[in-house]
């Protein structure tokens, strides 16, 4: 059986044009790689240089056996590539859910610093609904999802990753938009604009409950950016995740705090039982990173 190191050593004769100069470049003794050629030799059972040369002259039986060495390490420093990408960017795409709210701000500007740093990072960015961002993180179809808790869901491992308190959006011309703070009491009897069915939803309407207040919603809009449009139209009053609504600056609203105070949290989901991948665990820095920078915008 060949020994790779003495091919190695055949391969830095040929490169430096001797035994005695490739020995110098390498910085062992001449000896060593005149036993390792001549035992190559043995193993192959043909000479692989001219003896009697100062030089490195090799036979033709040597020439054809050292391109087919080229070959064989072409091969290998693909290899060495395939696995410097992979070790550096992953094995495909970093797959990642996200709630519309983060989706155009936290986000991206982490995918950015990801991009920077590992330029050939690729992510693939999805905006599903929070029921299915958990179902693919469970089922592996993403490495990372960022959505609103869920309870009872399988496969996935799940920690909080940010909480905000939800604000009341209004047009500019109301006359609560002078208020330093909208309460359930101050939303009485006003047109609201509902959220889909679903854990904020419920509990915007708890708030009102508790108060023994009856809300009026008069329609309904899944998304902040619906809802806040529908504000700005003047077709009601609603009560939204701040990190949507402010990053709609063009629209004829503002946004007061909303009391009772009202928690809004996002988990940062991964496949459960799957180790943790180093281009997935690095996004996962990043985005803690950008939510904890000094006057961050989500």
């Amino acid at each position: 059986m060949m020994n790779p190191a003495h091919i190695d050593l055949f391969r830095a004769v040929l490169r430096y044009g001797g035994m005695s100069r490739a020995a110098a470049a390498l910085g062992i003794g001449q000896p060593h790689v005149s036993r390792a050629v001549a035992q190559l030799e043995a193993d192959l059972g043909f000479p692989l240089f001219l003896r009697g040369h100062g030089s490195a002259l090799p036979t033709r039986e040597g020439e054809a056996f050292a391109r087919e060495v080229e070959r064989s390490w072409a091969g290998l420093d693909h290899l060495r590539d395939a696995a410097r990408q992979i070790r550096e960017t992953g094995t495909g795409p970093l797959r990642v859910a996200c709630q519309p709210a983060l989706a155009g701000g936290l986000l991206p500007r982490a995918v950015r610093r990801l991009c920077a740093e590992s330029p050939g990072a690729r992510v693939a960015v999805h905006v599903p609904s929070p029921d299915t961002i958990w179902s693919w993180v469970a089922s592996g179809r993403c490495d990372l999802g960022l959505a609103r808790p869920r309870a009872g869901i399988a496969g996935v491992t799940a920690e909080p990753f940010l909480a905000v308190d939800a604000v009341c959006v209004l047009p500019r011309r109301h006359t609560l938009a002078g208020r330093r703070t909208i309460t359930v009491q101050d939303l009485a009897g006003e047109p609201l604009i509902a959220g889909a069915a679903g854990a904020f939803q419920q509990a915007v309407e708890e708030r009102f409950a508790r108060a023994g207040l009856a809300p009026r919603f008069v329609h309904t809009a899944q998304y902040t950016l619906a809802r806040c449009g529908l504000v700005a139209e003047g077709l009601g009053l609603a009560v939204v995740d701040p990190l949507a609504a402010r990053a709609l600056g063009g629209l004829p609203v503002v946004l007061r705090p909303f009391g009772p105070a009202l928690s809004i949290v996002t988990m940062l989901l991964r496949p459960a039982g799957r180790p943790p991948e180093r281009l997935a665990e690095r996004l996962v820095a990043l985005l803690e990173a950008e939510r904890d920078a000094p006057g961050t915008r989500a």
